[in-house]
């Protein structure tokens, strides 16, 4: 069923228009939703020449389809099946594919680092279009995901129409002594999207750290959508960090540190650090220790795809807060993913909730070479 949308006029399939010499088409692609579109572009001779795909198909990955609950995912994946297999990919290998969202975002599991893409290069090289049948593709695509609080005003939005904001003001480089009244307020959250390393060295207490790769999906995911903002970052002003979280609905961001963190240690402003150590490190301590407690905050998918560390608990990093008492609060706390990244999101939420044993292990499961932890 559609949506009844309060605003514009419904697109209704095979409805064209015509922009000088060439025309686009709207085709009709439900799966994500039950009213997505794909837009199709023809060049001046009619041919297909580019197609904007939405939600449906992305480089390397397709659409997530548990937007309406679970007891609906397999009718909307056979829905998607159709839309990839029988109206986007025959337009053509040669038909460029310009998806709505790139890597990192929630709306896939594992959308690959291209802007762009063809229907040929996804026809051969995207995991999902590879199943021989309905049934297999529907096996595969149809999991439930992580779902963003955001996401909840995002629907009232696309259905209802977004407030007119206006131009949002530029966020203002803050002195220390203004950064640190701004941040007193309970409901003020300290985002720092310095590298890992950097916020590993020294960072404020209870900042929350977020990597730039993950800052739409981890930020929508653990900041509370009403948040104040206040940004510590490298250098200078992150107006690309700024316009990422604006579009990710976080428009009261108050500050940026001005002076970084060196001009707050300068000031004998508090700072704190996280413990790391390397991966090797960690399996030779491992080996010569009996007691150990180890959190492997990857995905359930990583885990089927790289193993299992034998005896690790396992806790998925989008599960983490409300969680934090079910992990030890005595003794060293290792803390792994893939590479790194995430464990310090973990850390730095775990340090947020009380806990202080954290450390994050630096490198990911290739390097695993414990004997008595092993990958299983």
């Amino acid at each position: 069923s559609q949506l009844a949308y309060s605003y514009g006029q419904p697109v209704r399939d095979g409805l064209n228009w015509q922009l000088g010499s060439v025309k686009i088409e709207a085709m009709h692609t439900p799966g994500h939703t039950p009213g997505s579109f794909s837009y199709v572009l023809h060049d001046a001779g009619g041919r297909p020449w580019i197609v904007f795909t939405g939600d449906a198909l992305f480089a390397g990955d397709v659409g997530r389809v548990d937007f309406l609950g679970e007891d609906r995912i397999e009718e909307m994946a056979s829905l998607l099946y159709d839309s990839i297999f029988v109206r986007i990919l025959p337009l053509g290998d040669g038909v460029i594919i310009c998806p709505a969202h790139g890597a990192g975002s929630a709306c896939g599991a594992a959308i690959a680092d291209r802007r762009m893409t063809t229907v040929g290069l996804e026809r051969e090289a995207n995991p999902r279009l590879q199943h021989a049948d309905r049934s297999a593709f529907i096996a595969d695509v149809g999991k439930s995901l992580a779902k963003s609080p955001y996401f909840l005003r995002m629907e009232e939005y696309n259905v209802g129409g977004a407030p007119m904001l206006g131009e949002l003001p530029p966020v203002r480089g803050l002195s220390v002594d203004d950064f640190a009244a701004e941040a007193e307020r309970e409901d003020t959250v300290v985002v720092d999207l310095r590298p890992e390393l950097e916020f590993a060295a020294s960072h404020l207490p209870d900042s929350l750290f977020l990597f730039d790769g993950g800052l739409e999906h981890f930020g929508g995911l653990f900041i509370p959508q009403d948040a104040r903002l206040l940004l510590v970052n490298s250098v200078g002003y992150p107006e690309e960090q700024v316009v990422r979280l604006r579009r990710t609905g976080f428009d009261d961001i108050v500050g940026y540190l001005r002076g970084g963190l060196f001009g707050w240690q300068n000031a004998g402003g508090a700072v704190r650090s996280t413990h790391t150590v390397s991966v090797q490190d960690l399996c030779r301590r491992l080996d010569e220790s009996e007691s150990h407690n180890l959190l492997d905050i990857r995905g359930t998918a990583e885990l089927g795809e790289k193993g299992a560390i034998l005896g690790a608990q396992h806790i998925p990093l989008e599960e983490l807060p409300g969680r934090e008492e079910d992990v030890p609060a005595d003794g060293n706390l290792y803390i792994f993913c893939g590479s790194g990244r995430r464990s310090m999101i973990a850390a730095s939420l775990l340090r947020r909730a009380g806990r202080d044993n954290a450390v994050v292990v630096l490198g990911g499961i290739q390097g695993w070479t414990s004997t008595s932890c092993p990958i299983v």
